[in-house]
């Protein structure tokens, strides 16, 4: 069980330096117990309170990575039941399942299909980050072949080994072992197998069990054996209980701080029905309540790029709006004499503008402005969106070197700068575009440079 604040407390230096970010040891202490901060925090706390403290300071949901490098993913880390109380952590991971009963032609176009799909969305890019093998053949040798070339063929998605006989992942293993995969899954009757086998190369391990209860019991032993890098299925196959028990699973985690079910869990939504909407569904429903993994049967772009459009949106930190980059866009290959227009970088009127201007079929640029992820009112009511701001920021853009006129065009509920723009902007001509960004194919149309 986690510590309480008055037990780290007696553990602290007590020196109530501050250095930590609060005023007390006590008010840090009990911060820590609540998850809101961490222990690297403290400069002066020894080596032995430090080794005591480990478990206070890890997260509620510990964290699991699976992958190397850049390319790694990340599960768990959560402290949080409700994401407005500060935010959720980490993405879940979403995997594509290939079996090794598949044809080789089937094989190769769904990883051709998990390598290549992908979106762009708000200056970022989207797409599904795991390739899971299943060995239903039996054989080492034919899991060991598809992992070979999933290991070629999926680029930087990363890999799950599924198979309940430890002498087929052995063999999927050698084969991709460099990738670091999750090992899928350890039971009641392999277990100790499963953990040599996890233990040697240094992997994280997903553990199944036919209850909460039987798998609080199995993780508890894979924790005791010193793996921590433990991803957990508590074996539901139907809607309700999987559901239910993925509730419980985190509430017992952050509010109980039972420990035996804290590790990010793993979701089969394409073994709970054969409707390809029906499954689209319960991964969404999986998306929000809590799942670490969510495993599909296919990738279908109708269906994926609302998952993944869905994910971003949960995993945003809600008190930091999404934000687009300051910068100069280029819509509908611009040249030299193509409208420069301006407005604020709120990830949403981005797009929105953006969008306008590509459906104008009108040539520009846009002038992204940061404004700290606000909206064009929001920023210009805050000061961050007003003539003292715009102008030496286009002016160090390098967009006159793009363009051989001097116009931009502002939005028109800040209209209020034009005059102070041509103050700040001498022998530039300040043009006040509409309101709403609706307006502006028609008003681009009568662009003339």
């Amino acid at each position: 069980m986690a510590l309480t604040g008055i037990e780290i407390f007696k553990l602290l230096p007590k020196t109530n330096c501050g250095q930590c970010g609060v005023p007390t040891c006590l008010a840090f202490a009990m911060a820590l117990a609540a998850g809101k901060t961490e222990l690297a925090r403290c400069p002066h706390v020894s080596e032995e309170a430090r080794a005591k403290l480990s478990e206070a300071a890890a997260p509620p949901i510990l964290t699991v990575t699976i992958g190397t490098g850049e390319h790694a993913l990340k599960l768990g880390g959560e402290t949080v039941l409700f994401r407005h109380e500060k935010r959720f952590e980490n993405p879940p991971g979403i995997a594509i399942l290939i079996s090794d009963t598949m044809p080789e032609a089937e094989i190769d176009a769904r990883l051709r299909k998990a390598a290549e799909m992908s979106y762009e969305r708000v200056g970022l890019t989207l797409r599904a980050n795991l390739v899971a093998l299943k060995g239903e053949t039996g054989s080492p040798e034919k899991l060991a072949a598809l992992a070979a070339k999933a290991k070629q063929a999926a680029g930087n998605l990363n890999i799950i080994l599924m198979s309940e006989r430890p002498e087929v992942l052995g063999a999927a293993l050698r084969a991709c072992a460099e990738k670091k995969p999750l090992l899928y899954a350890a039971t009641k009757d392999n277990i100790d197998a499963m953990i040599s086998l996890a233990k040697e190369a240094s992997l994280p391990l997903a553990v199944k069990g036919d209850d909460l209860e039987g798998l609080a019991s199995l993780t508890e032993k894979v924790a005791s054996a010193g793996l921590k890098q433990i991803v957990i299925d508590p074996g539901a196959r139907k809607t309700a209980r999987s559901f239910q028990e993925q509730v419980i699973i985190r509430s017992s985690a952050i509010t109980k701080k039972f420990r035996p079910l804290g590790y990010p869990t793993i979701v089969f939504p394409c073994e709970m029905t054969d409707d390809p909407m029906k499954e689209a569904m319960l991964a969404a429903m999986f998306l929000v309540k809590y799942a670490g993994i969510i495993v599909l049967s296919d990738y279908r772009g109708e269906s994926l790029f609302p998952l993944l459009v869905a994910r971003l949106n949960i995993y945003t930190d809600p008190q930091r709006p999404l934000a687009t980059k300051q910068g100069i866009y280029e819509i509908n290959n611009p040249g030299a004499d193509s409208p420069l227009l301006v407005t604020s970088n709120f990830s949403l009127t981005y797009f929105i503008v953006s969008g306008e201007i590509e459906n104008s079929r009108v040539p520009g640029y846009l002038f992204v402005k940061d404004t700290e992820g606000l909206s064009v009112m929001t920023a210009w009511a805050a000061g961050k969106f007003s003539a003292d701001t715009i102008a030496p920021a286009i002016l160090k853009s390098g967009i006159t070197e793009k363009i051989r006129h001097r116009r931009l065009i502002i939005p028109g509920y800040v209209a209020a700068e034009k005059g102070a723009l041509e103050e700040q902007m001498p022998g530039w001509e300040i043009v006040v575009g509409p309101r709403d960004a609706a307006d502006l194919p028609a008003f681009l149309k009568t662009w003339k440079s």
